[in-house]
């Protein structure tokens, strides 16, 4: 294991942002993270977990304690079945399937990160959720202080949420297990009415593997949520919200709000989200209440091309980025009366 002190975090987030680590280890292999974890429980020492740093926002004064950056590789496909290192990376594993003919993850292609914070956030995109293709998670519970392999339905997945999300203290992902479809070379079914425009199939429709995986990166990179270093756009977390999910008695006060503020012909954007509850977008919210492309006037500003994004321009602080954080769901919510929930996790910092 490669050990540093006094180690900067900030290069190792898509933020860039952030103070440094006390310790910084780096795992190259399941034990060596299992060591790592044992090694912090015993001694009592503040532990702070590191994939691929999409998700993360760490506070200016850095972690103390240890950073424990998970980079194991490997990974092993077997017919429609793969079995992959929590340190792979994402993207480079939706290529391989893909390339292998294999459907089920396509439309989470560009996604930035790793293998094993996939089923912690159950990660989805363009209609896709990586929960109906993973079959088992191998992790070390600090608990009961052994490896445990948890099924599908022991992972306890709902939107962008997991039994792993619930309980963050508890388990460390090392493996991640899937069963993938072989169609022909074709996709999944398509499910997402943007991404099937871009195919020009109906939505429920199929089409080829590798187009499939190419629309939705197109996409994504429209959006600025395809990792590129010149690209200040792509310098955030992705989403920094999560779509709220309301009762149907919340989403009948909303819609009354956006009548109220924007006319009566105005209609929300809603979307089924099981019994008696609607999925609204947090984008159109932010936009509506004027929080349009580029907003800001500092180092951190929505991005330019999606208003999900909140990005830093180079030379932020996290504080910056807090500041316009807190500024639109302040704002959100006193324009619609729903609290926006933040997507990546904090480390030392909250909203």
């Amino acid at each position: 294991m490669q050990e540093l002190h006094d180690a900067p975090l900030a290069p190792l987030t898509t933020f860039r942002l952030g103070g440094p680590a006390t310790r910084l280890v780096t795992a190259t292999t399941d034990a060596e993270v299992v060591a790592a974890v044992r090694e912090a429980d015993d001694s009592g020492t503040p532990l702070l977990l590191i994939g691929g740093g999409s998700n993360l926002v760490i506070g200016d004064k850095g972690f103390d304690g240890t950073a424990l950056r998970i980079a194991t590789r490997g990974g092993e496909l077997d017919g429609t079945r793969l079995e992959a290192a929590a340190g792979e990376v994402w993207t480079d594993t939706v290529t391989r399937t893909v390339e292998a003919g294999l459907a089920g993850i396509e439309c989470l292609a560009g996604i930035p990160g790793s293998v094993g914070a996939t089923p912690i956030q159950n990660v989805g995109a363009y209609g896709q959720e990586v929960s109906t293709t993973i079959t088992e998670v191998t992790a070390y519970d600090r608990t009961a202080r052994e490896t445990v392999t948890l099924t599908n339905a022991e992972c306890a997945f709902s939107y962008r949420h997991s039994r792993f999300k619930a309980d963050p203290d508890r388990y460390v992902v090392l493996r991640v297990r899937f069963a993938l479809e072989a169609a022909g070379g074709l996709s999944a079914p398509v499910r997402y009415a943007e991404a099937a425009r871009a195919l020009g199939v109906e939505p429920g429709g199929r089409a080829p593997l590798a187009a499939a995986r190419e629309a939705v990166l197109k996409l994504r990179a429209g959006k600025g949520m395809v990792l590129d270093p010149e690209d200040h756009d792509t310098w955030s977390a992705g989403s920094f919200f999560t779509n709220p999910i309301l009762t149907d008695a919340e989403f009948a006060a909303f819609h009354a709000r956006v009548q109220e503020r924007l006319g009566d012909g105005a209609e929300p954007p809603g979307y089924p989200a099981g019994d008696g509850h609607t999925k609204t977008s947090a984008a159109w919210l932010i936009d509506k209440a004027g929080f349009t492309k580029g907003y800001g006037s500092g180092a951190a500003r929505i991005s330019t091309k999606h208003t999900l994004a909140l990005t830093n321009r180079g030379g932020a602080s996290t504080e910056d980025l807090l500041a316009l954080a807190r500024e639109v769901v302040a704002g959100v919510r006193a324009a619609f009366g729903i609290t926006l929930v933040n997507e990546p996790v904090t480390v030392g910092v909250s909203l």
